[in-house]
């Protein structure tokens, strides 16, 4: 029997493409078993990094509440036994917490992420574009949350090649937004490879967290695969956009009975990445070493 990859990655999603496609409602949140280690750990961030983690503009109150009643409803239904209402209060059964929903020393969407393994994202449009209006951002991969606040989305993409401000894609991405509708999330998949296992990665110059080991063979390599979804709100016409994250070790894909297949899929897509591309990846000084150790995996 095949054994499936901790990390959701197939070798089919590629990077710098869209890449969007129609989500059923009720797999809008992912939960697993190491929901209790998330949570545990956002815990740990909002108490040492406050003011990383979460960020919001005035007037976006209302927003994040319809984002922590739609997180109320869905869960406990959708997910019966983790999630129990309980009065004000969702219990999260093998976390062994309760998360008070109208907790008054937070904000709605603080509360919100309190009680998934996914980040949560607000946006809003204004004029043209849509813009980052809020943010519950505990696992960030090499980006600041307080240096996207307020940007539209084509200036938040600017560091990424072929997406900042005048491009195809910056154009298209506003479009898919304006065309969301309530009923009908869409998800993508985004994928980097880290040197190390954590989740808190906000640094986006420093290549430390980049490198795969002192050695010859690239032996510290982890895949980090983001599985994130847009979905429009109902009440307030903003966007909720989720990220989740699955980091794992390069060994749990060499033992998937498709590793061959995956590893080839990821090396084909690393030999094609321009040097912009590389950079932006932080791939720039291990692309070689990396592409060697997927070969290992591909016997190629």
């Amino acid at each position: 029997m095949s054994r499936r990859l901790p990390t959701p990655y197939d070798g089919s999603a590629r990077l710098f493409q869209i890449g969007v496609r129609p989500l059923d409602p009720t797999e809008w949140i992912e939960v697993d078993e190491r929901l209790p280690a998330y949570l545990d750990e956002k815990v740990r961030l909002a108490t040492v990094h406050p003011d990383a983690v979460f960020a919001a503009e005035a007037g976006t109150e209302a927003a994040q509440s319809e984002i922590l009643h739609l997180l109320a409803e869905h869960l406990p239904a959708r997910f019966p036994n983790t999630y129990r209402r309980e009065g004000a209060s969702l219990a999260i059964l093998p976390a062994d917490r309760s998360v008070r929903l109208d907790d008054p020393s937070a904000a709605p969407l603080e509360v919100a992420a309190r009680l998934v393994q996914e980040d949560l994202i607000l946006l809003r449009k204004r004029g043209e574009a849509w813009h980052v209006v809020a943010g519950a951002l505990s696992f960030p991969s090499s980006w600041s949350l307080r240096e996207k606040l307020g940007r539209p989305m084509h200036a938040v993409h600017d560091p990424v090649p072929d997406f900042g401000t005048g491009t195809r894609n910056a154009m298209m991405i506003e479009r898919m937004f304006d065309h969301l509708r309530p009923e009908m999330p869409v998800i993508r998949w985004n994928w980097s490879i880290y040197g190390d296992d954590a989740l808190f990665h906000p640094e986006s110059t420093d290549p430390a967290h980049r490198r795969f080991g002192a050695g010859e063979r690239a032996e510290a390599v982890f895949m980090r695969v983001e599985r994130q979804t847009l979905r429009r709100l109902p009440g307030s016409g903003d966007i909720v956009f989720t990220i989740r994250i699955h980091v794992d070790p390069l060994a749990a894909l060499e033992a998937h009975l498709d590793a061959a297949a995956i590893a080839g899929a990821l090396v084909g897509q690393l030999l094609e990445l321009d040097a912009a591309q590389l950079d932006y990846k932080g791939l720039t000084l291990e692309r070689d070493r990396l592409v060697a150790r997927l070969k290992e995996i591909a016997g190629a």
